[in-house]
């Protein structure tokens, strides 16, 4: 039994040895190709992925990841229900629509308070709710556009109202329609008087058509609720004080509260409520409704229930504010109510334009006035003429002709090339692309006619019904063919120069340099003391951001003490309650070039005219404003075209000079119907108020839109064309008549290009006779049937604002839409 024991030991320590060894051998072989494919990389790993994005998170991570999420999440809900949280939390504001006529918001409001024992009578204010400890405020709007609007821009909840005997009239499509574009928090839709439906196997089927109308809004509406139903009014109460709402983005950005009540206390007004979105701070302004901005004197504390116990806020005990209590008070940095730079710091910036207009020899072409450098006072005359040649005849001819005719060219040995019908790159050479083998401007060079050739200047009397023919076949062609709005005529006996001295020529309107120093002489009054936006994008960053930090806490119930001047104290007396107030953002109350998209609804009747009074929605603004509308894109230089009409179902950008608004806020543009009135200045149309009930059912959505950046280097370019005849046609040299009417005219235009409709492009070559006449090349033979045109251009100003008041008229203009077929006539 021992020996038997030794042995099995002596194995065991054998078999030990031996697997030391080679573990041994194993690990310093390891280490030897360790040290040799050390610095190297393998070509393939198995069972590893390359990309780490690829990796498999283990079962812990994953745990530990969903944990960090449900943590987050937890957090951000409770910031987002503290205000509503305690017996001194914010009410849940609930808008209830109605968009029928039989149906009556009030009724609505009773059934939801029995639904959860509360009494039936109270609607106004703030009711509690015991059963799901909450509070609630009701706003019950009027069948009107305006009212329902408001109601809802401040809403947690919207309530939509449908009849079951009713269809929704136009009234309420329309409210439907602006509430959607204008943004809006949580929806909930609700039928009522479904109980009179019978049979009552129908009712399924009309609840059914209800709710694929709604969900044409609002997609997101799962379930039309029976709003006769006692469970279902008690459905929507529960989804009501238990859901959170989502929000407007835009009305976050800012601090916002409903006027509870207005008093005032000596010149100050004062503004009770609970402060909403962002944190109020006593710096900012703040805008009341639709009766301007103000300046903030002091927010004190307002609480419903007076607290003598400290209360523990993150860690720290701290004594709640009691009424009375000043909150914060404004700084040195406060923002006033002035709108525009001061006059000194505009005056620092004017300057003369370079050269008078009267003092120009030639036209501006981009940034550049040619032939300047030529002195000649006759450019008429000829220094050397042919043999033989009379007075009559030397009108005809410009610069060295010699005896021989030595100097003309051979039309034969120029090239025959061509552009595309709209030029290479596809755009219309009346936009100002052309050919680069012929961007340059050229020279009045010698003439390429035959010497023998002779033209009859005949007197302008004799040519006045051929005019007049070939402008009314001109204008009967436009009816169909409205591919030159632009065109102008010009009166034989007007200068072009001094009537189109503001116009210049360019060579590309989207790469040319636009020249500013000739437009600061006809510049509005204003225009350098608006607010210039180097770098919008940092620049509303860094605002927003700034809005984020300190101000009285979200959920306070505070009194803001407004100061409020002489003469807009009888103004704010009439202030209606509730009224929604926003804190502006810095920099919001100052003036400056605003750009907004335009989407002119497809249902609108007719083109809307640029300049025609619209009312603008945007944001917790309302403005009159007349917009002058430009083509949308961005631009190397800048330089937008203007259009004179927005057509239905089109898209433009809308600018005005009116307060700077920060970030991408919906923009709702409205018409009043009115019969056609003179029209006013806008000054006076903004404070003509009228006692006699709102005017906003007269009110028409025709188009809708976002706020864009401002900018007052954006450059509005209003583009005229001047259109000629082909007289006489000899290869590529053409005698062109109609577009001018006297020598010095061709000559002070000569250095723009030409182009015909079908896309050739050419340059004025002399100016012949004293009729306007003049030989022109083009870059290939034309069609005797083709136009001639030539492209000016001048920068166009934006129109000023005004704040829409309640009452307000705005005049109605309904322009002509046809102007001779759509050639002017100016």
């Amino acid at each position: 039994m021992a020996s038997t024991n030794a042995v099995s030991q002596h194995h065991h320590r054998s078999t030990t040895k031996t697997i030391n060894k080679s573990f041994k051998s194993r690990h310093s072989s390891k280490s030897a190709l360790k040290d040799q494919a050390k610095g190297k990389v393998e070509s393939f790993e198995r069972g590893q992925r390359k990309t780490p994005h690829q990796q498999v998170m283990s079962k812990l991570d994953r745990k530990n990841h969903a944990k960090q999420i449900r943590i987050n999440k937890s957090g951000e809900r409770e910031k987002e229900s503290s205000v509503f949280a305690g017996r001194d939390g914010a009410p849940r504001i609930i808008a209830v629509v109605s968009l029928c006529e039989d149906v009556n918001s009030v009724d609505v409001v009773q059934s939801l308070n029995e639904s959860v024992d509360v009494a039936a009578d109270v609607t106004t204010g703030t009711i509690e709710i015991p059963r799901f400890k909450q509070k609630v405020q009701y706003l019950t709007p009027r069948r009107d556009l305006l009212e329902s609007m408001d109601a809802c821009r401040v809403a947690d909840f919207v309530l939509f109202l449908l009849s079951a005997t009713e269809e929704v009239d136009e009234l309420g499509e329309q409210v439907l329609k602006c509430i959607e574009s204008q943004g809006v928090s949580t929806v909930l839709t609700g039928v009522h008087n479904l109980a009179t439906i019978e049979p009552a196997k129908r009712r399924p089927d009309v609840v059914k058509s209800l709710k694929s109308f709604i969900n044409h809004f609002f997609a997101s509406q799962e379930k039309v609720h029976d709003l006769g139903n006692r469970q279902e009014c008690s459905n929507v109460m529960r989804s009501l004080c238990a859901t959170m709402p989502k929000g407007i983005r835009w009305r976050d950005d800012r601090s916002w509260m409903v006027a509870e009540k207005v008093r005032w206390e000596g010149e100050n007004a004062v503004v009770t409520g609970i402060v909403r979105g962002r944190g109020l701070n006593a710096d900012r302004l703040v805008q009341v409704g639709d009766w301007g901005d103000f300046q903030i004197e002091k927010v004190t504390a307002a609480p419903l229930v007076v607290q003598r116990k400290a209360q523990r806020t993150e860690g720290m005990v701290v004594d709640a504010p009691q009424l009375g209590d000043v909150l914060q008070q404004p700084s040195e940095n406060r923002d006033d109510l002035v709108a525009l730079a001061p006059e000194e710091m505009a005056m620092d910036g004017d300057m003369a334009a370079s050269i008078a207009p009267s003092e120009r020899k030639a036209v501006l072409l981009d940034d550049h006035h040619y032939f300047d450098e030529d002195d000649r006072d006759d450019l008429t005359v000829p220094k050397k003429l042919p043999r033989g040649t009379s007075n009559y005849q030397a009108a005809w001819y410009l610069g060295d002709m010699s005896d021989s005719g030595s100097d003309l060219e051979d039309v034969d040995s120029e090239d025959d090339g061509h552009l595309s019908v709209n030029g290479f790159t596809g755009i219309n050479p009346a936009d100002g692309e052309f050919d680069d083998a012929m961007a340059d401007a050229t020279e009045a060079g010698a003439s390429e006619y035959p010497q023998s050739e002779v033209f009859d200047d005949r007197a302008p009397e004799d040519e006045v019904a051929e005019l007049e023919a070939y402008r009314t076949r001109r204008r009967d062609e436009a009816h169909d063919d409205l591919e030159f709005p632009d065109e102008i005529e010009l009166h034989p006996h007007v200068s072009a120069r001094e009537r189109l001295a503001r116009y210049r020529g360019l060579k590309s309107l989207r790469s040319s340099k636009w020249d500013f120093e000739e437009d600061l002489p006809h510049q509005p009054e204003d225009w350098s003391r608006l607010l210039e936006i180097a770098d919008y994008k940092s620049a509303k960053n860094r605002v927003l951001k700034e809005a984020l930090v300190g101000g009285v806490k979200p959920g306070t119930r505070v009194e803001i003490y407004l100061r409020v001047p002489e003469d807009q104290v009888a103004r704010l007396q009439a202030l209606p309650e509730p009224t929604a107030v926003f804190s502006l953002l810095r920099h919001e109350h100052k003036q400056s070039a605003v750009n907004t998209s335009i989407s002119l609804s497809s249902d609108f009747e007719r083109p809307l005219k640029s300049k025609e009074d619209l009312i603008l929605q945007c944001g917790p603004r309302r403005l009159i404003i007349n917009p002058l509308f430009s083509q949308a894109g961005n631009t190397p230089n800048d330089v937008h075209k203007f259009d004179r009409y927005l057509h239905p179902g089109r898209t433009a950008v809308a600018s005005f000079i009116g307060p700077v608004i920060w970030g991408s806020v919906p923009c709702l543009y409205f018409k009043r119907q009115a019969q056609p009135r003179p029209a006013d200045a806008i000054e006076d149309l903004a404070q003509s108020i009228h006692a006699n009930g709102s005017p906003s059912s007269k009110l028409d959505l025709i188009a809708t839109g976002t706020s864009l950046p401002p900018s007052t280097s954006r450059v509005i370019a209003k583009r005229i064309i001047l259109a000629g005849h082909p007289y006489k046609i000899h290869r590529k040299l053409v005698t062109i008549r109609y577009m001018f009417f006297n020598a010095e005219d061709v000559m002070y235009f000569r250095a723009l290009q030409l182009w015909t409709k079908r896309g050739r492009s050419g340059f004025i070559k002399e100016p012949l006779g004293t009729h306007g006449y003049f030989k022109a090349t083009f870059d290939g033979k034309i069609n005797p049937q083709d136009s001639v045109g030539v492209s000016l251009y001048k920068r166009v100003w934006p129109r000023k604002a005004a704040m829409w008041q309640p009452g307000a008229e705005v005049s109605e203009e309904v322009p002509e839409l046809v102007e001779d077929g759509g050639v002017m006539i100016e």
